[in-house]
């Protein structure tokens, strides 16, 4: 999109009405005061099928605003599907607010379960939810698309706020799907059998829907053919328009030479090349309205409208459960993988990375495996939880008992030739603590550093060499980062004549970024070689433009 287009289409949406809520204005740009933390891998809670690598898939057990930024250095602008399952505020989830914001209004909020009789619980929900929206916005790929269940207790404040982060003109649809078949009729008024997928994308210029075969029940039910045209099967449409539509009214006239004048869709011209095609239909004898023959091969591959009517209902969700863990009360509430797998075919292709921020009992892992295996797709999914640790329960850990051994049990029992790595949200990846010595691996800290330096992802992290303190090359400067993880040696470290002829003679006349604790080099020879020189930790978080 052109610059001038871009900046048109923000002044066209710069005044659109905004959602008002408690603690808006302290949490808004919370996520960008939220440090990087590192992912630490708990080799013991890997897992593959027998001679099978982990395929890049990664469950990671911590507090997903904290894991999101997390995943900011590596996946910022990669991830083309985005399935959340937020919870739904319905005041009985017990659901708590534990985002620690400098304010004494949400210090209040913090550990507090969420109730019914909160009057703040929508202020709480929106809290909770607007700054992990923004880091899901910044890690979604330009075609990239985010799909949010969720009912009628927050559905609408949901599409407000969605409005203001991703942008109006970035919302797709909203799909209803109906939760469960059958119903026991104990509400009040209406019962509730339905629910929400809201979808919102990245660029609507770049965004393309994939087109999905219609399922055979469907095909059956919509489609005849009654004249056995050698074309196939087919449906009906109409070639006249309603009274009130904007086409120009004129007379068509029929292979029979009756005259009729209407609002048509189509020209004359065009009307007798369907008659020249035999794909014309008019009932009563001919003396009826004329309509046109769809054929269905013609669209195959469509979405139709009814793409939400054949998903599987929450209670084949509990039987999925069943079938893993041998009891439905392992995890409450799951999603099915048939409701994932239409998304995943919707909104993603074979090799998408797939990104479940409240991932639970891991549904969308394992829709990913499933997709894979009947396609043959290279799909890999990112499943982020937390463990949901109580006082009461100490121990309880959902991320690796609920979500981890789903994903396990379903790649044994349906032979999936997967599997995954298990990290654990670690050390925050910021001054105070590199300054109390909490150190990240040399690897970690070269991709935050290169990350942090140009605002990319570095593309190929195998360059990356520890004893040349070599991170990467971006554009014309080369990255260097003198670091070891060892608070003692790090003391003794700097940026000295040795290492700096050394540079000088593998990148002649480059400009070169150096981070590292000291330098023992002066202005005047630091700048006629074109080496700037940024010490750490300290101005390590002001980033390099």
């Amino acid at each position: 999109m052109c610059e001038h287009k871009k900046i048109e289409q923000k002044n066209q949406y710069s005044n659109m009405p905004t959602l008002q809520f408690k603690g808006k204005n302290i949490i808004w740009n919370h996520h960008l005061a939220i440090p990087y933390h590192t992912l630490d891998e708990i080799k013991e809670l890997d897992f593959s099928a027998p001679k099978v690598k982990d395929n890049g898939n990664l469950i990671i057990e911590g507090d997903n605003l904290i894991a999101l930024k997390a995943l900011l250095p590596i996946y910022t602008g990669k991830i083309d599907c985005i399935c959340i399952d937020p919870p739904y505020n319905t005041g009985n989830e017990g659901w708590v607010y534990n985002d620690k914001v400098n304010s004494p209004l949400i210090n209040e909020w913090i550990g507090k379960a969420v109730g019914l009789d909160d009057l703040t619980r929508h202020d709480k929900w929106l809290c909770m939810m607007a700054p992990r929206l923004k880091l899901l916005q910044e890690l979604l790929s330009d075609k990239g698309s985010i799909f949010i269940s969720i009912d009628d207790n927050e559905d609408h404040k949901l599409r407000m706020i969605m409005d203001e982060i991703f942008g109006e003109q970035n919302f797709v649809a909203v799909f209803i799907r109906r939760r469960r078949k059958t119903q026991a009729n104990l509400a009040k008024n209406i019962a509730p059998v339905h629910e929400y997928a809201v979808c919102y994308c990245k660029n609507i210029e770049s965004f393309d829907a994939n087109k999905i075969p219609y399922s055979e029940e469907f095909i059956k039910k919509t489609f005849s053919n009654p004249d056995k045209d050698p074309k196939g099967p087919y449906q009906t449409g109409p070639l006249a328009r309603p009274e009130n539509s904007s086409n120009k009214e004129y007379t068509l006239i029929m292979p029979n030479g009756r005259e009729i004048k209407a609002k048509w869709s189509c020209s004359q011209e065009t009307f007798n090349k369907y008659v020249e095609e035999k794909r014309l239909v008019i009932p009563r004898n001919g003396e009826g309205m004329p309509r046109i023959k769809i054929y269905q091969s013609e669209l195959e591959g469509q979405i139709p409208n009814t793409w939400w009517d054949d998903v599987a209902t929450n209670d084949e969700a509990s039987k999925e459960i069943e079938e893993l863990f041998g009891t439905n009360a392992a995890f409450t509430f799951p999603k099915p993988t048939g409701l994932i797998k239409k998304i995943l075919q919707l909104a993603s292709n074979k090799n998408s990375i797939i990104l479940d921020s409240f991932s639970g009992s891991g549904t969308t892992g394992h829709a990913v495996l499933d997709l894979n295996k009947e396609d043959g797709g290279n799909r890999k999914f990112i499943l982020v939880q937390m463990t949901e640790e109580t006082d009461k329960e100490p121990e309880k850990n959902i991320c690796k008992d609920v979500t981890r051994e789903r994903i396990k049990r379903a790649i044994e029992k349906y032979d999936y030739k997967s599997g995954f790595k298990y990290l654990r949200v670690g050390i925050p990846l910021d001054a105070e603590s590199m300054l109390d010595g909490k150190l990240p691996t040399y690897q970690q800290f070269a991709k935050y550093v290169y990350y942090l330096c140009t605002g990319e992802n570095l593309a190929d992290t195998k360059a990356i060499n520890e004893k040349k303190y070599f991170v990467g090359i971006h554009g014309n400067a080369i990255i260097y980062l003198v670091y070891k993880q060892n608070y003692e040696e790090l003391t003794r470290l700097a940026l000295n004549l040795t290492l700096a002829e050394q540079i000088k003679k593998d990148y002649p006349k480059k400009k070169v970024i150096v981070y590292a604790p000291a330098c023992f080099l002066d202005e005047e020879y630091l700048e006629e070689n074109q080496i700037q020189f940024v010490s750490i930790p300290y101005n390590l978080f002001q980033r390099n433009n």
